[in-house]
């Protein structure tokens, strides 16, 4: 197999995940023989690229951003635009523009099979993925050219700490550092003060969420009762915002929670699991415990403040949720599952169609064997071996990804035309 150089290539890097990540895969592709460049919009972007002279800053408001985008494109003769997340505003706008002139865009996304892999794809993720429009079926004919049986996870590529460490400083440089960038905006509703505070007070109430979280685990294990899973995720997450029928979580919640009234027998309960990063500014616990109340189910109604999913899926009966990639988990047990948005997952072979109180009354069971197929799918495509936040994974993700990104077809053209370079083959970590 040939791999392809950096030569003749442009690479434009715009906003990436917290850390340095972005700034390693620059310096890469650099040695590949590509030209790099990256606009920041913030002193938090600025700090976390090291390579000053390919430095862009944006200073200026976001309603001129586009036309500066246009700029910089043709200013640069830019052949590949690369940035993490696709759905907030100067993304949206600056890969409406790559679309026009045949750029390629790369976009980096937390992983669909998280948190040992991290999703590269090309044009778009979540619910702009190319997996949206692509079946089972599809996937098994693509998986006809692939040599290698995927590989089971690492137990451990690092810790949530590395995650939350680089979400504070970021907003700290932000904060207090910020006064080049007037036009900075954030593109979340809470100011970088807010942000900022959040990020702290979660660091600091740590080991209080930890005890908490503890007890009740304890609890709901050794209850005695069935129970039904909902995975919640953050209600500024860009997947719950872009492709959920949802306004808030608090709509999401009351439609759970009436279905549950409504439907499930009355000796099961419901156990509302929160994400692992979430911070407080949506008052869950609260909001819960109030519509429990309000439809007579408060007794069979628990909240979990984060920590690890497989302890309480290891003996629910189903699981509920808008999109999380966490359901990945849900089906890799074969358990039933119902989806409320748009889902790269949310294939008919695994996800129930019921009405909510019918799934929750005698929820369906997904086909695993074509789950399987579409995990290994995903294993040989699009999902990387590899982390963002700490060294190791940054080094295992930088190991296979450049070659992909430098790759003429995309990781799921490259599997289905057989031309996908080889995989690496984990070792798993006891």
């Amino acid at each position: 197999m040939t791999f392809a150089t950096g030569i003749d290539r442009r690479f434009l890097f715009l906003q990436g995940p917290h850390g340095p990540f972005f700034s390693r895969l620059g310096r890469m592709l650099r040695a590949a023989g590509a030209e790099v460049w990256r606009v920041g919009f913030n002193r938090g972007d600025e700090v976390f690229w090291s390579d000053r002279p390919s430095f862009i800053p944006y200073r200026d408001t976001p309603e001129a951003w586009p036309a500066r985008a246009a700029e910089i494109l043709t200013e640069k003769r830019i052949t590949d635009l690369v940035l993490y997340g696709d759905t907030r505003p100067i993304h949206a706008e600056a890969v409406a523009l790559a679309r026009t002139r045949g750029i390629t865009v790369h976009v980096f996304e937390e992983g669909y099979l998280r948190p040992y892999w991290v999703t590269y794809e090309r044009d778009g993720s979540n619910g702009h993925s190319r997996l949206m429009d692509l079946g089972v079926e599809d996937m098994r004919t693509a998986l006809a050219n692939a040599e290698l049986d995927h590989t089971e996870a690492p137990t451990h590529w690092g810790d949530m700490r590395h995650h939350i460490f680089y979400g504070a400083l970021y907003h700290f440089q932000v904060l207090a550092r910020n006064r080049a960038y007037a036009g900075f905006r954030p593109h979340r509703a809470e100011s970088v003060a807010q942000e900022f505070r959040l990020y702290l007070r979660r660091l600091g109430l740590m080991p209080l969420h930890w005890a908490d979280r503890v007890v009740a685990t304890w609890r709901i294990r050794t209850g005695g009762f069935p129970y039904h899973l909902c995975l919640l995720q953050l209600a500024h997450d860009a997947s719950f915002r872009m492709h959920s029928p949802f306004r808030s979580m608090d709509a999401f919640l009351e439609v759970v929670v009436r279905g549950f009234a409504e439907g499930a027998p009355q000796h099961h309960h419901l156990v509302f699991k929160a994400h692992p990063l979430e911070d407080g500014r949506v008052p869950l616990r609260r909001e819960i415990a109030s519509l429990a109340e309000r439809f007579g189910v408060a007794g069979r109604v628990h909240y979990v403040r984060g920590g690890k999913l497989a302890q309480l899926l290891d003996h629910a009966r189903s699981a509920v949720t808008v999109n999380s990639t966490a359901a990945q988990q849900v089906l890799w047990r074969g358990l039933p599952l119902k989806v409320f948005g748009e889902a790269v997952y949310a294939k008919p072979e695994f996800v129930s169609t019921q009405t909510l109180p019918e799934f929750f009354a005698r929820p369906g069971r997904p086909d695993s064997r074509a789950y399987r197929d579409y995990r290994h799918y995903l294993l040989e495509t699009s999902q990387v071996a590899g982390g963002f936040y700490s060294a190791r994974g940054r080094r295992q993700l930088l190991r296979q990804v450049v070659d992909m990104m430098l790759a003429t077809e995309d990781p799921y053209e490259a599997l289905r035309k057989g031309t996908a370079a080889p995989r690496q083959q984990l070792r798993l970590v006891r």
